[in-house]
């Protein structure tokens, strides 16, 4: 008696675990067209800590590939049981129907049996009939270009970068504080001799300062001098003695009217420092001395022109609000460049 209750006792536990663990197995389609693919879906509900092995592979008829399998996440279910789950995918190129037999699964080393199911795989039906009516592949077929959905993309962007050319300019002036459009004038450039000269000939037009003021006279005459000799040889005679102009003019080699000059030079510096009177005549004779000495030591060269910007005046400078109504342009200007690069990309992806 005892032997008979061990055996039921063993039976009956035995389909207890078997009662726990359920293996299923379903297939997306049972019909499909030559060629598609199908999931055949094996699925075993057991408790949380059973060990599960699926095959490998699915085992299939003839006319039936297999592709590859998808392991699928776990899903914990109700009473402490795990829900295991793989996916095989299948095709085939052969239109019958097939039946897939039951696949085996262990768990906890005991093997369980899947349902059969059954796949049906269609074709697709050809009227040989009318075989004129196919056609086969076409060649590559060049796009044409037609310049009436380009043109307007084209004319906006040509407006968007005149827009920004504008902005820009203004900008410009703007930060240089300078009027949007400059006035520059063409003045020619005098040579030294000819500087020299027209002083001369105010000086010499002013005969009540040689007379009344004779250090006035020698300080403009010598002036004149020194600038032209400046200009000319190239030295500081500026700021030199009159004895050291006359020694550099020697050194230069040109020594023409030395005499004369160093005469000139010599009365002007009595005058002014010594107090020196002199007569009208030897105020005359001393202009012409100059007037002697820049004719025979001047160089004729072209007159170059060169471009003077006028200078603008306190009141020409742009005010405050002026300035406000620039920067307000340039903003527009801006944004309607901005706006109209948008719609041009936008139209030219849509032209792709």
């Amino acid at each position: 008696m005892k032997r008979h209750f061990i055996t039921l006792l063993l039976i009956g536990c035995t389909f207890m675990a078997m009662a726990q663990v359920k293996v299923e197995s379903e297939i997306s389609a049972v019909e499909m067209l030559v060629g598609q693919q199908v999931k055949l879906t094996v699925s075993v509900t057991a408790p949380a800590d059973a060990s599960v092995e699926f095959p490998q592979e699915a085992l299939l008829p003839i006319g039936v590939e297999f592709m590859g399998k998808i392991d699928v996440p776990d899903v914990d279910v109700d009473n402490g049981a795990t829900r295991h789950q793989r996916d095989y995918v299948l095709t085939s190129f052969d239109d019958t129907l097939y039946y897939l037999p039951p696949m085996t699964v262990k768990v906890n080393g005991q093997e369980y049996q899947t349902n059969q199911l059954a796949l049906k795989v269609l074709t697709v039906e050809v009227d040989t009939t009318n075989y004129e009516n196919y056609f086969g592949p076409k060649d590559v077929q060049a796009n044409p270009f037609l310049w009436k959905e380009w043109i307007t993309p084209l004319w906006l962007s040509v407006v968007m970068l005149l827009l920004l050319a504008i902005a820009y300019y203004l900008y410009l002036r703007l930060r240089d504080n300078k009027p949007v459009i400059a006035r520059i004038r063409i003045v020619k450039r005098l040579l030294p001799h000819q500087v020299a000269m027209k002083a001369i000939e105010e000086i010499k037009a002013d005969k009540i300062a040689s007379v009344e003021n004779p250090k006035e006279y020698y300080t403009r005459l010598t002036d004149t001098l020194r600038k032209y000799i400046e200009e000319r040889y190239g030295f500081n005679a500026m700021e030199m003695t009159s004895r050291e102009i006359i020694d550099e003019l020697m050194k230069k080699g040109d020594a023409a009217s030395m005499d004369e000059l160093s005469q000139l030079f010599q009365t002007a510096d009595l005058v002014k420092f010594a107090k020196y009177s002199t007569l009208i005549n030897e105020n005359d004779a001393n202009l012409v001395s100059a007037i002697d000495f820049i004719n025979k030591t001047k160089v004729e060269v072209p007159i170059a022109k060169q471009q003077v910007k006028q200078e603008l005046t306190k009141e020409e400078k742009r005010s405050k609000a002026s300035r406000r109504v620039l920067q307000t342009f340039i903003t527009l200007f801006v944004i309607a460049a901005f706006l109209l690069m948008c719609y041009v990309v936008y139209s030219i992806l849509e032209l792709i």
